[in-house]
């Protein structure tokens, strides 16, 4: 059966080409985004990747604007089955300028606001639709920043409180049929980074680019996950997608197994578990 599903952030990015993989499913995706024309653009490959879409322009750092773009999710389709949180404040150039986290702008600890905050308001809203079907899946996307260092403070504390966000409202959910995870993607070889002529790309990191996964496996992985019969054992954990998409058979949209990069960035710490909670 193909789901309803909110992707927040999905103008642009891994959020964009989730939509388009999960809409290859045959999913409705509904995508949440600041700019009207971008909504648009993503709605239409959506529709061309097989799958029904909604726009709904939702600031993520807005309370009302969340609760109204879910509202209009459940008029219009009556409930929700996935939750993909991916709308984060990140500033490339921002995280990656050389110099401790106090000689950046503070600007960027909006990521704590949009990026954390953002995915319990989001998740907030979500779990009484899910709750009521008694299945649902809420999928929160981090990093291995989340256990190692990667862009700095404000970025890692990001990921590791979406992690243990997500164990902890697992434990609120598992009552409900309802699964919490932190989905771990690799490298992602988004729209930008295709569009960028090779000559500008450093030639360390074009020797890596074919190991790079496309954005819309992660739509295809979220996907299995969902519709997995054993999904509930993995509630409240930090997941790699790449080893997800290994153990439920999911191939990138090219053909390639992505690899993980446990051993090189460190792997997810154990959920937190208490009365309730699941653990590996």
């Amino acid at each position: 059966m193909s789901a309803i599903t909110v992707v927040t952030g999905a103008t642009r990015g891994l959020g964009r080409g989730i939509a388009r993989g999960l809409a290859s499913t045959g999913a409705t995706v509904c995508v949440t985004g600041r700019n009207v024309a971008e909504l648009a653009a993503v709605s239409d490959e959506i529709t061309a990747a097989g799958g029904k879409a909604l726009g709904i322009v939702c600031d993520h750092s807005d309370d009302e604007q969340v609760e109204a773009a879910f509202a209009q999710v459940k008029r219009e389709f009556g409930g929700l089955d996935v939750l993909v949180n991916n709308a984060a404040a990140v500033y490339p150039d921002l995280l990656m300028a050389p110099g401790g986290f106090w000689e950046k702008p503070l600007k960027l600890v909006d990521m704590i606001d949009v990026g954390l905050r953002s995915n319990y308001v989001a998740a907030w809203h979500a779990a009484p639709l899910m709750v009521a079907a008694g299945k649902g899946l809420i999928a929160s996307i981090s990093f291995y920043g989340a256990v190692s260092y990667f862009h700095g403070a404000a970025y890692g504390a990001a990921k590791a409180g979406t992690d243990k966000m997500m164990a902890d409202m697992a434990v609120d959910l598992a009552p409900h049929g309802v699964a919490a995870v932190s989905l771990w993607p690799g490298f992602i070889l988004t729209d930008a980074v295709r569009a960028m002529p090779p000559e500008h790309i450093p030639e360390d990191l074009r020797a890596m680019l074919p190991q790079w996964e496309t954005p819309e496996f992660t739509g295809l992985v979220i996907d299995a996950l969902y519709h997995d019969p054993g999904l509930m054992a993995l509630n409240g954990q930090a997941l790699i997608g790449a080893e997800q998409a290994a153990r439920l058979g999911v191939k990138d949209t090219d053909g390639k197994q992505p690899i993980s990069y446990r051993a090189m960035m460190g792997a997810p710490a154990l959920p937190f578990t208490s009365a309730g909670g699941q653990a590996a």
